[in-house]
């Protein structure tokens, strides 16, 4: 009987993952469907509209959007429209944190993640992050004057996660990439490199 409970928990820690991930994706297409969809069905005639014509249109958009960001004039037009979103106060609360979190995550952006870091909590206790952010020079005079360190910690096992502020004496650079410093803050340390895993003699 503790064999077959060990199968069935191997198995069940094996396929969620898999369903969860699946799931996202099916309802992410499942949103871009919808909403696109019921848009062109009022352009095209009844009867053309063709399934899954809706996520197509999708990325198609959001193709030619990345191209017309290329361009000095749309550039410029977008810039415009997002000083315009920031002066209202309603809808600067809800625009400008999603589009700092989109910069975060950006390769592209220099406002993104900086490097990863052990942060000294105690002499024996140390949490890691990633630095979000160095400059405070446009902050008010105490967080100016301090000279901090954004570090951003993430939660294990949840979305989410928590920044401090501390003082450069208090961090300790390390050789990881960022996104498999996420991965293993996130999954608890369990995720093992799958690099030394397979290196890993059988037992």
């Amino acid at each position: 009987m503790t064999q077959l409970n060990r199968i069935f928990f191997r198995g069940l820690i094996a396929i969620i993952p898999i369903l969860v991930t699946l799931y996202l994706l099916f309802w992410i297409v499942t949103l871009m469907e919808t909403l696109v969809g019921q848009v062109l069905k009022f352009f095209i005639p009844e009867g053309f509209y063709i399934p899954g014509l809706g996520v197509i249109s999708t990325f198609v958009l959001i193709f030619v959007f990345g191209l017309l960001l290329n361009n000095f004039v749309m550039m410029e037009l977008i810039r415009r429209v997002e000083i315009k979103l920031k002066t209202i106060p309603f809808i600067k609360a809800i625009y400008s944190p999603l589009r700092d979190l989109m910069n975060l995550f950006s390769k592209s952006s220099s406002s993104g993640m900086k490097s990863v870091v052990l942060v000294r909590i105690q002499p024996e206790l140390k949490i890691l992050g990633v630095i979000t952010r160095e400059d405070f020079s446009d902050m008010p005079a105490p967080l100016r004057d301090s000279a901090p360190v954004a570090v951003y910690c993430p939660w294990s096992y949840g979305m989410g996660g928590f920044t401090i502020l501390v003082s450069r004496n208090q961090i300790e650079s390390i050789d990881l990439p960022i996104e498999k410093a996420m991965s293993l803050a996130i999954t608890g340390w369990v995720k093992g490199d799958s690099q030394s895993d397979s290196q890993r003699p059988p037992q």
